[in-house]
């Protein structure tokens, strides 16, 4: 019993650990205040390697408690390996925005400029519906349309973004020329769109390809059995009842 409340314990001290003190803050601010205000959601922390091994050793602690040393070795185990599991997607999820939500933005950003829209409030726009790094560099651009910087200057960072290359060149020569930019953003979401479809196609056609090595480890084994054996074994048994 007193080991299994020691688990409890470390269970316990890892939560509190690994709970982000500005989600915490964030949440007795808002306890705190007499009337309801819209707050910024605090990006989730990133599971540090302290934490990890924190959480191992709860969870082992708590396996050995309840099974013996060697489920403790095994829970641990797992839970370290989960952990693992959990910041490398986040950290995948975090590298940028998918093909399909980037052609949906510079759909929206190509709408916005014919309607009227000035560019940095379509830009501004378009950033809002973006969520990864892309979106954060559109942003930054917006905010200095907004101020008044100039347009090749402040679309310089964004044209280091692999997303952005092809539209931050196309603004930058529309500020030095004065051609139209929403043609661009339709053609770059319509180029999207067509590399989502032939990664569509590849994957269809590799899967199929895929599927017959399951597929012939099932049947051929079933065909030998019940096609191929009987009849190996009748000739072998009427060759031998004459031999």
């Amino acid at each position: 019993m007193t080991a299994l409340l020691a688990a409890l314990a470390l269970l316990a001290a890892a939560a509190l650990v690994a709970t982000d003190v500005h989600v915490s803050r964030t949440r007795l601010a808002l306890l705190h205040r007499p009337a309801p205000v819209l707050l910024a959601t605090p990006a989730p922390a990133p599971l540090r390697r302290a934490w990890m091994v924190t959480g191992g050793v709860a969870a082992g602690a708590l396996g050995t408690a309840i099974g013996g040393a060697t489920a403790g070795i095994v829970l641990g185990a797992l839970a370290v390996a989960a952990s693992l599991l959990v910041a490398r997607r986040a950290r995948a999820a975090d590298t940028g925005e998918s093909p399909a939500e980037l052609a949906g933005g510079w759909e929206l950003l190509a709408v916005c400029l014919d309607a009227g829209l000035p560019l940095p409030t379509a830009v501004d726009a378009t950033a809002g519906r973006l969520t990864g790094p892309a979106g954060r560099d559109l942003r930054r651009v917006a905010g200095l349309l907004e101020l008044g910087a100039d347009p090749v200057q402040a679309w310089q960072g964004a044209a280091d973004r692999p997303a952005l290359t092809v539209f931050a060149r196309a603004a930058r020569r529309s500020a030095a020329t004065g051609s139209g930019i929403a043609h661009v953003a339709r053609t770059e979401a319509q180029r999207l769109r067509g590399e989502l479809v032939d990664t569509a196609r590849a994957r269809a056609q590799r899967a199929a390809v895929t599927i017959t090595g399951p597929l012939g480890l099932c049947f051929l084994p079933a065909f030998l059995v019940l096609g191929i054996a009987p009849v190996v074994v009748g000739l072998a048994g009427d060759a031998l009842a004459l031999w």
